[in-house]
């Protein structure tokens, strides 16, 4: 069982950048894809970034490209997720999430993951 906390979270002006951190309890998250997604007020989950086991796939939602950067550090069991000219459109609970799907199409999905964190609340002000 990998249990995954996020932090980072806050609110920040539109513009602003704010880093997501997403740490594992064991060292078996290694062996794991990670996704992160975000959850607006009345709207479904959807996909933000995803990153390969081993750092050799990254995948971003269209409209998170050149802004968000997904990485991680397999020797720290973390992952991160760097977000730049935040925008209102942005607010939303972030959920950082592991699982063994691979390529864009599982990775993209929600139900491709085995464990979830609880989130981080990211506001952004316009």
């Amino acid at each position: 069982q990998v249990q995954l906390v996020e932090s980072g979270g806050g609110l920040v002006q539109a513009g602003g950048s704010l880093r997501l951190s997403c740490a594992a309890s064991e060292g078996t998250f290694r062996n794991y894809n990670v996704g992160w997604f975000r959850q607006a007020p009345g709207k479904e989950r959807e996909f933000v970034a995803a990153i390969s086991r081993i750092v050799i796939f990254r995948y971003y939602e269209d409209s998170v490209k050149g802004r968000f950067t997904i990485s991680r550090d397999n020797a720290k069991n973390t992952v991160d997720l760097q977000m730049n000219s935040l925008e209102p459109e942005d607010t939303a609970v972030y959920y950082c999430a592991a699982g063994t799907g691979s390529g864009y199409n599982a990775l993209s999905r929600p139900m491709s993951y085995d464990y979830w964190g609880q989130g981080t609340q990211v506001t952004v002000s316009s």
